[in-house]
C-alpha cells in the first residue's frame, strides 16, 4: 500500500497546529473521526494504542518525517491521515530534527505483513528528497494530494 492507496484529500492537513508529536497524533486522529474513518466512540482506544507504540520508540525517522502507526481491531481496513507543519514539530526524532511531514496510519489487528509493507512503502516515498520538497512547497491540501497521487505507481 502506498500513500495514494490510503489517503483522500480530506485526510490531509496542510497546516498542522500541533507543537509536539502527541498533539500532531491527536489532530490527525480527530481528522479521521471527522472523515468517518474512525467511529467517535473508538477514538480514545485507538489513540491509546498509537501512544503506546509511540512511547516504545519515536516514529520520527529523520529527514523531517514522522510516521506514527499502530494495529487495532477497531478498524476494518488500513486508514491514514497526513499532516504538514511549516514550523516543525518536536517528535523526538532519531536525528533530533523537527518533523514537518507526519503520516499517521492504522492497520487492522493481525495484518502484520500488510503493516510492515505499508510502513516500508511510506518510508521509501517520504525518503525521496524531491517528493518531500514538493509536499512542503504545495500551497494547500489539494496540491499535496495531487503530489501524492502523482507518485503512485501506475497500474
Amino acid at each position: 500500500m502506498t500513500l495514494a492507496d490510503i489517503l483522500r484529500k480530506e485526510q490531509i492537513v496542510a497546516d498542522l497546529k500541533a507543537s509536539d508529536r502527541w498533539q500532531a497524533i491527536d489532530e490527525l486522529l480527530d481528522l479521521l473521526v471527522h472523515c468517518g474513518k474512525i467511529k467517535p466512540e473508538n477514538r480514545e482506544a485507538i489513540a491509546a494504542v498509537v501512544r503506546k507504540r509511540e512511547n516504545s520508540m519515536s516514529t520520527g525517522i529523520g529527514f523531517g518525517i514522522g510516521i506514527p502507526h499502530a494495529s487495532t481491531d477497531l478498524i476494518p481496513e488500513v486508514i491514514g491521515a497526513f499532516g504538514r507543519s511549516s514550523k516543525g514539530i518536536n517528535f523526538d526524532a532519531l536525528d533530533n530534527q523537527p518533523v514537518k511531514l507526519v503520516m499517521l496510519f492504522l492497520v487492522p489487528q493481525g495484518q502484520f505483513q500488510k503493516h510492515l509493507h505499508t510502513l516500508a512503502n511510506i518510508a521509501k516515498m517520504l525518503h525521496n528528497k524531491d517528493f518531500r520538497a514538493a509536499l512542503e512547497a504545495a500551497p494547500d491540501a489539494d496540491a499535496m494530494f495531487t503530489t501524492i497521487a502523482d507518485q503512485a505507481p501506475k497500474r
